[in-house]
């Protein structure tokens, strides 16, 4: 049987890893001198897209098992969705880190959609980290009631930042330098 996991304890960790992953981003992100990690680093958008696109899927096929009562492939979908997700992280720091961002080079009103995307993918970004913490934590610890009130937000964000971070990546890459 599963041991389930210290709840105060938890509870800590999820607060500071939903403030230390954003602020590690962002500082990360905002250094002057970027590494130099050679040119393979360009290749790392094209990846970020392919694990969005695998995130969004993951997340809709894990949805629709928990709708059909296949707890199994739910928890597995989710599962891949999360490891998914932490690739996806050290992949995007991994780039920004090391390659200067590339500018939406579109001048008529795709640019207002672009960044409306942009925008609202990373502010929603930040607030999913907490969200999926807790929904994981709570499915982990048998805590189903708490569960599925949370993930009545979760998803959704979960869902919209995946395929906003697709669609980012759509209409960025005939811009990309590389």
């Amino acid at each position: 049987m599963m041991q389930k996991l210290d709840n105060k304890q938890s509870m800590v960790w999820i607060r500071v890893l939903s403030v230390a992953i954003p602020l590690a981003v962002a500082v990360l992100l905002s250094l002057p001198a970027k590494l130099n990690l050679g040119d393979w680093v360009y290749n790392l958008p094209h990846a970020i897209g392919l694990i969005n696109t695998l995130t969004s899927i993951c997340l809709i096929v894990a949805y629709v098992a928990i709708k059909k009562k296949n707890v199994a492939l739910h928890k597995k979908m989710n599962s891949s969705a999360f490891v998914l997700g932490a690739i996806f992280l050290l992949l995007y720091v991994l780039y920004h880190a090391s390659a200067e961002s590339t500018p939406y080079g579109g001048d008529d009103a795709t640019k207002y959609v672009y960044y409306f995307f942009l925008i609202s993918h990373i502010l929603l970004s930040i607030g999913v980290v907490p969200l999926v913490l807790l929904a994981f934590y709570y499915a982990l610890n048998g805590m189903f009631d708490k569960h599925k009130k949370i993930v009545k937000f979760t998803f959704p964000i979960w869902l919209y930042v995946s395929v906003t971070g697709v669609t980012v990546y759509l209409m960025i890459s005939p811009y990309y330098a590389h």
